[in-house]
């Protein structure tokens, strides 16, 4: 259902539509994501995107408005439906299988070509930034209740940050991505959950406690 109020300040692109609404939406942003693989953030036209999507340029300007506006849609839709977390009983291999999965999508060449795009914008434009940043927060909340059931199994220690585990994860991999020419692989996946679960079994990411002020 969509609200009847929209708070002022909500991107645009935001609101989630029904009927034709909901198609034209799922094709500008499936133009907008091709576009930001073959040509960058820097080049992303909202009329080249309409093009794309065959709808009118006035339809992709009201609804989106800026560039940006598109991106942070685009970002909020990738969250939404990518494929929920897979549990296996196990920490290690939960972890295994958030970074396969991320593996796989940075292995694609239009996913891993438009999240290169998309961070490299994110360094110097804010609002794409806090549209990446929701981005990320969405889909480690969604992996997070994984490293929760280990600690509840006693795989992990009490205190273990689980949002911290699940970044652990998929840290390696987007730095594979962004410092070489190469995607990462199944063996670099399987060492990322191998490093992050030992490290979460030797307590390294229990939140620490504030240190008592000294009188």
């Amino acid at each position: 259902m969509v609200a009847k109020n929209v708070a002022k300040d909500q991107d645009p692109g935001t609101v989630r539509p029904g009927g034709r609404t909901a198609r034209v939406r799922t094709a500008v942003l499936a133009a907008a994501g091709d576009a930001l693989a073959e040509q960058g953030f820097a080049h992303l036209d909202l009329a080249d995107v309409a093009r794309r999507a065959e709808v009118g340029r006035t339809t992709v300007y009201r609804r989106w408005g800026t560039v940006t506006g598109l991106v942070a849609d685009l970002l909020a839709d990738m969250a939404e439906t990518s494929l929920p977390r897979t549990e296996t009983g196990s920490l290690l291999g939960d972890l295994t299988a958030n970074a396969q999965l991320v593996r796989r999508t940075l292995a694609d060449p239009r996913q891993g070509a438009l999240f290169r795009a998309v961070i490299a914008a994110a360094t110097c434009e804010p609002r794409t930034a806090e549209a990446l940043h929701r981005f990320y927060d969405t889909r480690v909340q969604e992996w997070a209740p994984c490293v929760e059931q280990a600690v509840a199994r006693g795989e992990a220690p009490e205190g273990t940050d689980p949002c911290e585990v699940v970044r652990a994860v998929s840290a390696p991999l987007y730095y594979r991505l962004l410092t070489t020419a190469d995607a990462p692989d199944e063996a670099a996946a399987r060492r990322a959950a191998a490093a992050a679960a030992t490290a979460a079994r030797a307590g390294v990411y229990v939140r620490t406690q504030p240190q008592p002020a000294r009188p």
